[in-house]
């Protein structure tokens, strides 16, 4: 099931928080010789909302009201929640520089088959 929250994402205060540009991740990627991407599974659906949040999300279908449990897709400010939450998760691996998130795409990069092996 998908909402339109067109009109919510009107009165949603954006999120300013950084995502990664490509020339940052091709300039980290530039250096590795050994590269794994990944992609996080039904990510934004790990984020469980506040009730506040669920009634503000609620859809409408044949006269039944449904209400999201999970950030769905097509909110404002998803994108930028999820790269923070991922940021937060993993400080250490990005400032080392081996590891890439681009919201919910996972890249780790190497210069040898075994630090590849074991940052995997």
């Amino acid at each position: 099931m998908l909402g339109d929250f067109r009109a919510l994402n009107t009165y949603t205060i954006p999120d300013r928080y950084p995502i990664p540009t490509i020339h940052e991740t091709l300039t980290q990627l530039f250096k590795a010789k050994f590269i794994t991407a990944m992609d996080a599974l039904n990510s934004f659906h790990q984020n469980v909302l506040t009730d506040n949040s669920k009634k503000l999300l609620r859809i409408t279908v044949h006269c039944v009201i449904f209400e999201y449990l999970r950030m769905p897709f097509g909110i404002k400010i998803a994108s930028s929640h999820y790269q923070r939450m991922m940021n937060t998760i993993f400080p250490e691996e990005l400032s080392e520089g081996w590891l890439i998130i681009y919201i919910d795409d996972i890249i780790v990069c190497s210069e040898t088959w075994d630090s590849h092996l074991s940052r995997l």
